[in-house]
């Protein structure tokens, strides 16, 4: 399941007309996501997705550990320690706080954590820089992709290890280098809600008799 995939599709299931609806409810392997969307000058510019509830049981992340939970663990990498929260929202996250997220060599560092022996189906890596209780920076590394301009679900689980961390409160702007996304924690229910635009960035048409 990917998040920003997810707004993705409520978009062009209303503006190619699809459906006129504009909250509508998606099937995915991580489970049923329901999708609010904002309409201006008839198209969607905004889609908030109710992601579900984060995950932090280390064997349905999954992640080895004899903790119930994963919060600032020690874990060395590249000889070097960092201190980790693993989280899933349907696929497995490490969360790594550091200084300046800029100068982080993430090429080199970000398959290192991927393919980490805690991470049995490895797991993609968020580099969280914190700006204030209501702002984080992020970089991301994606597994089997590489570094990424954005991750739905990261930014999810970055504010989740956030709160658990007792760094940000529960509504918080994930500043990517592909644009922001905001994120809120529902306590009560719960439940993660992600809030962010979606756009065309280009059309096109295959003919089926070339696909022969």
């Amino acid at each position: 399941m990917c998040g920003n995939g997810v707004r993705c599709i409520a978009k062009y299931v209303y503006d190619y007309g699809l459906t006129d609806k504009t909250y509508v409810s998606l099937e995915t392997k991580a489970g049923i996501k329901y999708l609010d969307m904002t309409v201006k000058d008839g198209k969607v510019a905004m889609v908030k997705v109710d992601m579900g509830a984060p995950i932090t049981k280390p064997d349905q992340i999954p992640a080895i550990s004899d903790k119930e939970i994963i919060v600032d663990e020690p874990i060395t990498v590249d000889g070097q320690e960092y201190r980790i929260t693993c989280v899933s929202m349907g696929n497995p996250h490490g969360v790594v706080f550091v200084d300046d997220t800029d100068s982080i060599d993430i090429e080199k560092i970000g398959p290192k954590f991927e393919h980490h022996e805690m991470f049995p189906d490895r797991t993609n890596t968020e580099f969280i820089q914190i700006i204030d209780r209501n702002n984080i920076k992020m970089r991301v590394w994606e597994r089997g992709a590489g570094e990424t301009l954005a991750c739905g679900t990261g930014t999810c689980a970055s504010v989740y290890a956030c709160i658990l961390n007792g760094l940000t409160e529960k509504s918080v702007d994930v500043h990517l280098l592909g644009g922001c996304i905001h994120i809120d924690y529902d306590e009560e229910k719960n439940t993660i809600y992600m809030t962010g635009p979606a756009e065309v960035a280009f059309d096109g048409e295959i003919k089926l008799e070339t696909l022969r």
